[in-house]
């Protein structure tokens, strides 16, 4: 019978799921991602992968979603918010210490694929998966496969400027990757907390923010709304280009339930239609769906 393993590498935690053919969640375990050290990571992903086996006794395929993807140049890892990760053989060092093929994707490719196979967009013909956590992802499903692109990195909206901007946006903070007022720089749960840092001078955790806006607290609440705005213009430019069917969000800030009522109300004035058919919808498989679709990588 087959056994499918997904990994889900983030940065702070790596999971991993054993599925059977049909779905069916056979061994799960989750550990702590061994930040800023890329031996002791492709170790920790080594030791997942015997240790479901184990449990299962079953030898599966592997799939994985890491937060970047696996250059088509050069077979090293890319794009990674997990910057240990980048220029880094990871898809060779796995398959020769695993003895098997490993199939790699972007974890917001995953995340789709998994919402679009069994989630909350099954059946329809075109998805796109949002993860706003540590930092701002995209993936594209069309028919229950990724769209990966030519370059690998289709769905990559995190990495394109805020649309739109006010002036008090501009130039932005810096990102990362090296340029100014990356959507990810906004929208990404660590994003929305330095947005609230500046204008308070209160350093609090995402979570931290939404509880105090839902106790109508005026600094919070503004917060939220800076972020609604910003979300419904950087999803407008998503659904002007691809018009998907459904948006499936993901990551931590996923689980603020108004943005599911105030993003699809504001996004109408920056979509270039008469009207927005399109849905914003949380996802069924919570926070583990990634790891479901890397599990799917091998359907």
């Amino acid at each position: 019978m087959t056994l499918r393993i997904g990994i889900d590498l983030g940065g702070t935690k790596i999971e991993g799921i054993a599925l059977d053919e049909t779905g069916n969640e056979l061994a799960r375990r989750r550990i702590e991602t061994p930040r800023n050290d890329y031996a002791a990571t492709v170790a920790a992903i080594v030791g997942l992968v015997h240790y479901l086996e184990e449990t299962t006794h079953r030898h599966g395929t592997i799939g994985m979603g890491i937060p970047g993807a696996i250059s088509p140049a050069t077979d090293l890892v890319k794009n990674a918010n997990s910057t240990w990760l980048i220029g880094k053989p990871l898809h060779k060092d796995l398959k020769q210490q695993l003895g098997r093929e490993v199939r790699i994707a972007n974890d917001a490719n995953c995340f789709a694929v998994s919402e679009a196979v069994d989630g909350a967009a099954k059946g329809v013909h075109v998805v796109f998966g949002v993860i706003v956590g540590t930092g701002c992802g995209g993936g594209v499903c069309v028919d229950g496969r990724t769209l990966i692109g030519v370059n690998a990195i289709g769905g990559e909206w995190g990495h394109n400027p805020l649309p739109w901007p006010n002036t008090d946006e501009l130039p932005g903070p810096k990102c990362y990757c090296g340029k100014h007022n990356c959507i990810e720089t906004w929208l990404s749960g660590t994003g929305f907390a330095r947005d609230y840092l500046d204008h308070t001078q209160q350093k609090l955790k995402g979570a931290e923010i939404v509880a105090l806006a839902e106790q109508g607290e005026a600094n919070a609440l503004a917060a939220l709304e800076r972020y609604e705005d910003r979300m419904a213009r950087a999803l407008a430019s998503i659904i002007n280009i691809l018009d998907p069917d459904v948006i499936v969000l993901g990551g931590g800030m996923s689980n603020v339930k108004r943005l599911y009522e105030n993003v699809p109300r504001l996004w109408g004035q920056y979509v270039f239609s008469d009207r927005v058919d399109t849905r914003l919808v949380a996802p069924v498989h919570g926070d583990s769906s990634g790891v479901r679709g890397a599990a799917w990588l091998w359907d």
